[in-house]
């Protein structure tokens, strides 16, 4: 990949004729086929410190658009008024896939694409800020998997961009550095925002409801890095209750309907000022990969599998908790807390790493703390079996170092 030091230059505003502004036909329209080789010829030939303005209106693609070029911005007018259909697409595998550094896109809508919608990959000081994507015809498997997806980044800031209808995650981040996703909202999706196997992550003031699991936290095997040091506060997850429709055999598959907040064998992670309600399974879940559909034998020998260093504080919570997804989980509901009853707000699947006990008891650094007022915590007993589960607080009453905030460097 090119490496830019041309940030400085003078932008030239590169703006698109809106030839198919009004247009709402196949992407065999004239128009439609005019602008897409338009827009992937300014995409070619685009130079560091270009701006590509994308018009107002409906334009309408049948393969997918790519961008090799450091320092280039794609700017269009809003994303409810510049929006790129993809629901015709016969070719290629997202609708925008950008490989470059220090890339602005903002203010434009991807819609309807066969995967992924927005992808970026191995580009450092990226800001993706008011981007919409979505599926329109709701949540389906045959949706693309994601709809914002920076991997193998550094210095990224993901703000005020809306995700809708994705079968895997809404706004993901992955195997990547320097993060801050703020003011988003993430609805109708499997994962509404997932951090995965990144370093560094700030996530706040975003709004994320009405997916199967509202905010994921993941650190997944067989990867080139391993995730810790995320930060995940001021948000609203709520009411995320809509049926997994995730593809079997992926990571999001195996998260319950119902789950707010997802943190899975990641390592120093804070929950903090946060509403989080009515997410009917457990407003927060605290899990190993062994609870998931990865079994032991796909791990490497170098992998943690164990969340540590957790601290959740001072958020408000109510309702959830009453109507778990799955019968194994019902069936522990019922056992521990009556039909009636519901899970605390916290529920641990129990696992932890046996060879860092200390006279039989976990150090407090790597143990899961909470200073919540007067919150619960339900360990389910996964390594026993889910046999002898356990309401115990006492060995979460604890306190942790706070993480410091993300910087960004050049981004943003």
């Amino acid at each position: 990949m090119k490496r830019s030091t041309l940030m400085g230059l003078v932008m030239i505003p590169l703006t698109l004729a809106a030839c198919s502004a009004q247009e709402t036909g196949s992407p065999e329209n004239s128009a439609d086929v005019k602008f897409q080789e338009t827009l992937q010829l300014k995409l070619l030939d685009a130079k560091s410190g270009d701006v590509i303005t994308i018009p107002e209106g409906t334009f309408h693609f049948d393969r997918s658009l790519s961008l090799t070029v450091d320092g280039v911005t794609i700017r269009g007018a809003g994303m409810d008024k510049s929006i790129l259909s993809f629901k015709g697409q016969v070719a290629g595998a997202e609708g925008l896939f950008v490989t470059a550094n220090n890339f602005t896109i903002e203010n434009l809508a991807i819609e309807d694409t066969i995967g992924d919608a927005l992808k970026i990959s191995e580009g450092n000081n990226i800001v993706i800020r008011g981007i919409r994507t979505e599926w329109t015809n709701g949540p389906s498997t045959k949706n693309g998997a994601y709809g914002i997806y920076p991997v193998q980044t550094t210095n990224v800031l993901m703000e005020g961009n809306v995700a809708i209808g994705a079968s895997d995650a809404g706004l993901y981040i992955g195997q990547s550095k320097n993060v801050i996703i703020k003011g988003n909202r993430a609805e109708f999706n499997v994962a509404g925002i997932e951090i995965e196997n990144t370093i560094n992550a700030d996530v706040y003031d975003n709004i994320a409801t009405n997916n199967t699991g509202g905010i994921l936290v993941f650190n997944m095997p067989a990867l080139k890095q391993e995730g810790k040091n995320t930060r995940v506060f001021n948000n609203k997850v709520y009411e995320n209750n809509t049926k997994n429709f995730g593809h079997k055999g992926t990571p999001v598959a195996s998260v319950p309907a119902g789950t707010g907040v997802t943190i899975n064998s990641n390592d120093n992670v804070e929950i903090f000022n946060n509403e989080i309600r009515d997410n009917k399974t457990a407003n927060i879940i605290v899990s190993s990969v062994y609870s998931t559909n990865y079994s032991e034998g796909e791990t490497t020998t170098d992998y943690d599998p164990y969340p540590e260093a957790i601290y959740i504080y001072d958020n408000q919570f109510s309702g959830g908790g009453n109507s778990p997804d799955g019968l194994d989980l019902k069936a522990l509901k019922v056992s521990m807390f009556g039909l009636k009853g519901s899970f605390p707000d916290i529920l641990w699947d129990g696992y932890y790493n046996k060879g860092k006990l200390v006279n039989g008891k976990m150090p407090v650094e790597f143990s899961i703390c909470i200073n919540n007022g007067d919150i619960g915590i339900a360990n389910a007993d996964g390594p026993g079996g889910y046999k002898n589960p356990t309401k115990d607080m006492s060995i979460h009453k604890c306190d942790l170092p706070k993480l410091q905030p993300v910087k960004l460097g050049t981004a943003g």
